[in-house]
């Protein structure tokens, strides 16, 4: 503990007094549990932009790009090319059904589309699968403390877990956000200082380095080979992998419930498109890392692959470095955590305390709860993070292999709500059924890569939902007003116009400014292929 330093110290426990002060002055507008769901709705578009940016790239990140790359070379790129076309989906189908119903909760569209018993299962997988995958985070964040500080992994679970907690549970979703907008500038602060440091210490010119590494094949990212066994191929990036993100970010309620904080739908589109264009320039700088650091080292093995960054920053940083990645890894983490517990919280007071307890209690018995049901998420995360402890493997992946077992059954939900005339929810449920038992079979008793466990569970889950729809309860008369085609057809009917300034209202309809992520897709994948061809 000595060795860290009294200035590394300052520099983290300024971090951490920081966050703390934001959840505390936020609290004092927190008079309500809308307040505490979705602000006042006064948070510019570009915080929660930051905001939803830094809730993904987490500590997961930070710890796992670089580890992951280490071992696959810049191929993990493939994996991170699709969020041009998920934010492209995710803005013209998904969020104007979300930001016109005004809810808090997006699983409250099931119940409207399909039913009660759809709401539930849908929000008790989000709550299952978050649970597991903020518990990763937990664990992420916690061995950095563990590395830097020598205190027992189990105990700095508890240490994080409780300094995110206090915030969140005091300002809400408003504290999220403006903490999330600190901890991506820190956060991005420690990358940036760690690159100049790493380019600074290589023994030979960049481009020396380079030509070596495509020698080895670590610089290539566009694998073109059918094999579905294989994870970063440019397939699984841009066809599964799409499928996987566009439940991350169009049907999750940790995602979404930020972009329903806007002041109105052209801000909320406007937070997510930043993540479209942020994505590739962030992920290609962590995963660069990665294949650096395997230049660097000369491809040694590590007792744990996700130490890698922290080892580099303990042997050659200057004073102070330790301090700021400590707080760096502590904020990707931190924004992660504080989004899920409050969205957690959210869905377990709508959709199950309020929805089938106590339905007619006053706002400041609501607001009770979310704050009483926060802290039941703190604790109970715990849990899985100190099962993660055991783990050696790049963090990144872990967290991206659990999160593909529950695609499929979000995917469906939606996508067949959207589009299905015929779909009814005890085919749904029949299909969500399915499509778990066909992917427990998939990953147990065949090579198939993981990111195309989306791809075969939605496919699967739509396909028997909808025979089972149509054998269960026949055809339907008309489709459904919650239906793209419903809603189209119902704007018409009561002269509603389609447009709020620039930007479409009615799902289903592609805003100019969308166009533009398209093209943005196209240029990346041609960037990857001039930058490898370009080494020579």
């Amino acid at each position: 503990m000595s060795e860290f330093g009294l200035l590394n110290w300052v520099v983290l426990s300024a971090y951490l007094a920081v966050s703390i002060g934001i959840g505390a002055a936020m609290g004092r507008k927190v008079h309500s549990s809308q307040d505490f769901f979705l602000g006042d709705r006064s948070i510019p578009w570009w915080a929660i932009g930051i905001s939803v940016v830094s809730t993904y790239v987490s500590a997961l990140t930070f710890l796992g790009g670089p580890a992951w790359a280490y071992t696959d070379g810049l191929s993990v790129m493939a994996i991170h090319l699709n969020y041009p076309l998920v934010i492209f989906l995710v803005v013209s189908f998904f969020l104007p059904f979300f930001y016109n119903s005004g809810v808090a909760s997006i699983y409250e569209y099931q119940e409207k589309r399909f039913g009660a018993t759809s709401r539930c299962v849908m929000a008790g997988v989000f709550l299952i699968s978050q649970t597991l995958t903020t518990a990763a985070v937990l664990y992420a964040t916690s061995l950095v403390l563990e590395f830097i500080t020598g205190v027992p992994v189990q105990t700095c679970i508890a240490i994080v877990t409780v300094a995110a907690l206090l915030y969140t549970m005091m300002g809400g979703l408003a504290a999220v956000i403006w903490t999330d907008v600190v901890q991506a500038g820190i956060l991005f602060a420690g990358a940036f200082i760690i690159v100049f440091q790493l380019l600074d210490q290589l023994p030979v010119p960049l481009a020396t380095a380079l030509s070596e590494l495509k020698g080895q094949g670590m610089t290539n990212a566009i694998v073109t080979d059918l094999d579905f066994s294989n994870v970063t191929t440019v397939w699984s990036g841009v066809i599964a992998m799409t499928l996987f993100h566009v439940t991350i970010y169009g049907a999750n309620q940790m995602m979404v419930q930020r972009s329903l904080a806007a002041k109105n739908i052209g801000d909320a589109k406007k937070s997510m498109m930043m993540m479209g264009y942020g994505a590739f320039f962030i992920y290609f700088l962590f995963i660069a890392l990665g294949v650096l650091f395997y230049f660097f080292y000369q491809g040694k093995e590590f007792e744990n692959g996700n130490t890698i960054i922290l080892q580099f920053a303990a042997e050659y940083g200057f004073p102070g470095l330790m301090g700021l990645i400590a707080a760096a890894v502590l904020a990707a983490s931190m924004s992660s955590l504080d989004s899920a517990l409050n969205s957690m919280s959210t869905v377990s007071t709508l959709d199950f305390y309020k929805r089938f307890y106590r339905r007619d209690a006053d706002d400041r018995h609501y607001l009770v709860v979310s704050r009483l049901f926060t802290i039941f998420w703190a604790a109970l995360i715990i849990i899985p993070a100190l099962m993660f402890a055991s783990s050696t493997g790049s963090i990144l992946e872990i967290l991206s292999k659990l999160g593909s077992y529950f695609v499929g059954a979000k995917l469906s939900m939606f996508a067949l709500g959207f589009f299905s005339k015929n779909t009814t929810e005890r085919g749904l449920l029949v299909g969500v059924a399915v499509g778990f038992a066909v992917l427990i079979w998939v990953a147990n008793y065949t090579d198939v890569a993981w990111p195309w466990y989306a791809a075969i569970g939605g496919v699967v889950n739509m396909v028997v939902s909808y025979v089972a729809s149509r054998i269960l309860d026949g055809t339907q008369a008309e489709y459904s007003e919650y239906t793209i085609a419903g809603q189209k057809k119902l704007f018409a009917e009561t002269g509603r116009a389609e447009r709020e300034g620039n930007w479409f209202v009615v799902p289903g309809r592609v805003d100019r400014q969308a166009y533009g992520l398209l093209v943005f897709f196209v240029l990346s994948i041609a960037f990857l292929v001039v930058f490898n061809l370009s080494i020579s």
